[in-house]
């Protein structure tokens, strides 16, 4: 969705969301209406009749009347493990409030493998958020954990937050900061 396309739903049952940035939960109720904002990565963004904005997770958002997820849908590969394809699935993990990917965004600082001796990898992330007292740690890296289970030959996961050095625009894509117009 872009900027200037928002969508105005009433909630048909009530649903549980996520507060952004500060994490906290929050049970919006049946017959509210929302603005929703994004639908990018599996979850919803919308904006509350009192002004917050929350994250809905694709399991919750039956409340908006969507068919099954807005997510993009994750497909499971087949063939042989491949780092690249850890890339192509964490491209679907979304910032809830900035509609860029998690790795155009620059919060991916490492991403590695390890073979395990049966033949299977140990993938490791390390990631940080865009300000150091985001709430949405872990929501994002629980999404990140969700998107790239779907990769073949990976056995163990490893996600953590890291805060050093402090994430920057610098980090972002030069498609992230032409979507966001800042060239």
């Amino acid at each position: 969705m872009g900027s200037s396309e928002y969508t105005i739903i009433k909630l048909s049952q009530n649903c549980q969301a996520t507060v952004i940035p500060g994490g906290q939960p929050m049970l919006l109720q049946a017959g509210e209406q929302v603005v929703m904002t994004q639908t990018l990565g599996g979850s919803v963004t919308v904006q509350t009749e009192m002004g917050y904005l929350v994250r809905i997770s694709a399991e919750d958002s039956a409340a908006l009347g969507l068919s099954g997820s807005s997510a993009e849908k994750v497909i499971k590969n087949d063939g042989p493990f491949d780092l690249d394809q850890v890339i192509a699935q964490l491209k679907n993990v979304f910032d809830p409030e900035i509609p860029i990917n998690v790795v155009d965004l620059g919060l991916i600082y490492v991403c590695r493998a390890e073979p395990l001796p049966d033949g299977t990898q140990r993938v490791e992330i390390r990631m940080s958020m865009t300000a150091p007292g985001c709430g949405m740690g872990d929501v994002l890296t629980e999404d990140a954990r969700t998107a790239i289970q779907s990769v073949p030959g990976i056995s163990e996961i490893d996600i953590g937050l890291v805060w050093d050095p402090p994430w920057s625009q610098d980090r972002m894509s030069d498609a992230a900061r032409l979507q966001l117009g800042m060239y």
